[in-house]
């Protein structure tokens, strides 16, 4: 059979968390929704710092108001799970977490802030 020209060679792989926000998340007062939030940021900064996430940020206009962010972890999924696990506002229900691999076509993607390769180069042979 011929391979189909429309599957890259390579691709890298990269692990995604998409932050979303649960049903059901708890109310909180607007003092409590700001401070909650600075040590969300906080956290997630301090991830950015020790190079477990290479990138992140809020959405903005979205299909769906229940996603509210996403990030690129250099690091497996189990790990970003339990990284995601320590969030503060995870841990108080106000978010939620789907935690993923993303495949891209090799080489179509850089992140110089990270200082060094990210991903991890994988064949659909691989898998």
């Amino acid at each position: 059979m011929a391979r189909d020209p429309n599957i890259p060679d390579a691709f890298d792989v990269y692990t995604l968390v998409v932050l979303r926000r649960p049903p059901g998340a708890p109310e909180m007062s607007d003092g409590e929704l700001t401070a909650l939030q600075a040590r969300h940021l906080a956290y997630r900064a301090d991830l950015v710092r020790q190079g477990k996430i290479v990138v992140n940020g809020p959405f903005d206009e979205r299909s769906d108001p229940s996603y509210r962010g996403m990030s690129i972890f250099a690091c497996d999924l189990d790990e970003a799970a339990r990284l995601s696990d320590g969030d503060p506002s995870i841990a108080a229900g106000r978010l939620a977490y789907d935690v993923m691999e993303w495949w891209v076509t090799a080489g179509s993607l850089a992140f110089p802030l990270a200082g060094r390769a990210v991903g991890e180069r994988r064949s659909m042979s691989d898998d």
